[in-house]
């Protein structure tokens, strides 16, 4: 291992004036390879005398490097540079002989066929400057969202919760602001606020959705965001129970103008009624609802309410002239969810996730495990152990599985000794199996506290 202090040439390769500057300066240099895995950065206070700036700069800009996951602070150690590291990501594992129970997948069976709605679409030429969202989708979505949003609101279409929530940061933010987000949290949210050179702010997730003590240290933290899962909580299946979103109504009431987004993208499939955090005087709001779980994931599309200011920006984003989501794409889906057996379809496959769950969860509590699965794809398993080592332990047993570590916003969260399972699709002897072996590989932890 290195150091860009002591190797003599890394040192006076750093250059800058300004944070943003010497943290480019950095980047550059680990691009080049310059800088490798390991090496140390110098020291504040050595970087700052060289470059003559104030210490203050230097913290900026290693702040922002440690934001962007291009170096870690640790502590005696100073900061040092990260090596390129594997991105979790939802979806199957490839190349694995596995039985894959980390996906976070819908059931294929449970997804409309699109055969005959294809059929229907009747695609017609669409030109730089026209409208960028289909009159029938826009049609749907209104009274859909208006059943539940009763406020005045302005509807775009993006392709998918994930490209509408970092359109809507990006229209608010900038590099090294501040953004609440849950934790554990969903892959993309942390993906997308690091890339972005976001801070992210921890928000506890508990039984009832975000805590009012996390939102309230957020706003004191100075987030100018925050990114809230309504119902079906991604990893914990947590919903936000009305009375919690009432409490936090209040929370947030003072603070009108941080923009507040809601990613309800489990809403058809949900067994719970939507409770928003969004008060009747908020400013800064969106709604965002995709169809990728109850449509199928290449259903690449998501409607998006929001105030009319938030909405002019996002749109500025999704221009005739620039971007936008297909109308081919926005038919097939206006078609889709006007079909009431398509409807029924979704029913179907909500009821069946959430027994398909409850049968895990019960399995699990009668081998002395905590697991929750209120909502959602998933269940979110209490291992009480380290996750990655239960991970481990159940490879050698024939599952691939997610740590909930992968979903950590912070070091030490909650998802350090838990477990995402996808189990929706296991027959009842590969439930029995799986509960098994989860307990067998949680160790003596399970049996102690027995």
């Amino acid at each position: 291992m290195g150091s860009a202090e002591d190797t003599g040439g890394e040192t006076d390769a750093i250059s800058g004036i300004t944070a943003a500057e010497i943290s480019e300066s950095v980047r550059d240099l680990v691009e080049r390879g310059t800088l490798v895995a390991g090496d140390r950065l110098p020291p504040v206070r050595t970087l700052a005398e060289r470059l003559g700036v104030n210490r203050n700069t230097v913290l900026a800009a290693y702040r922002a490097l440690v934001t962007a996951r291009i170096a870690t602070t640790g502590g005696r150690t100073g900061t040092t540079v990260l090596g390129p590291a594997a991105t979790p990501d939802e979806g199957f594992t490839p190349g694995t002989a596995l039985r894959d129970v980390g996906s976070g997948n819908p059931q294929a069976a449970l997804l409309p066929d699109l055969s005959a709605a294809l059929a229907a679409v009747q695609p017609a030429p669409v030109l730089y400057g026209e409208s960028v969202i289909d009159p029938g989708l826009a049609e749907w979505a209104t009274r859909w969202i208006s059943e539940d949003q009763a406020r005045p609101f302005r509807l775009s279409v993006t392709a998918g919760a994930v490209d509408a929530v970092e359109r809507l940061l990006a229209q608010t933010l900038v590099h090294g602001d501040r953004v609440g987000l849950e934790d554990p949290c969903f892959l993309s949210s942390i993906q997308t606020a690091r890339l972005a050179g976001y801070a992210p702010v921890a928000i506890p997730v508990d039984d009832e959705g975000m805590t009012p003590d996390g939102v309230r240290d957020a706003l004191d933290a100075g987030v100018r965001a925050i990114v809230c899962t309504p119902r079906a909580h991604n990893p914990t299946g947590a919903s936000i129970t009305p009375a919690r979103a009432a409490a936090l109504r209040e929370i947030l009431a003072p603070h009108p103008h941080v923009l507040v987004i809601e990613d309800d993208h489990f809403s058809l499939l949900a067994p719970t009624p939507y409770a928003s955090i969004i008060g009747p005087a908020h400013e800064r709001w969106a709604l965002v609802r995709s169809v990728s779980k109850f449509l199928g994931p290449d259903m690449r599309l998501a409607v998006t309410a929001s105030d009319p200011v938030t909405a002019e920006r996002l749109a500025l984003r999704l221009s005739p002239g620039t971007m936008w989501v297909s109308h081919v794409m926005q038919q097939l889906a206006a078609i889709l969810l006007r079909d009431q057996e398509v409807h029924g379809l979704i029913a179907e496959a909500g009821a069946h996730y959430a027994m398909r769950s409850r049968s895990f969860a019960a399995l699990l509590s009668a081998r002395g495990l905590d697991v929750r699965a209120e909502s959602g794809l998933n269940v979110w398993v209490d291992v009480r152990d380290e996750a990655p080592a239960v991970s481990a332990r159940l490879a050698e047993r024939g599952w691939l599985v997610r740590p909930g570590s992968e979903f950590a916003l912070e070091p030490g969260s909650a998802g350090g000794r838990h477990l995402r399972l996808t189990v929706h699709d296991l027959d009842d002897a590969a439930l029995r199996r799986l509960a098994d072996d989860v307990a067998a590989s949680a160790g003596t932890a399970v049996e102690e506290e027995e």
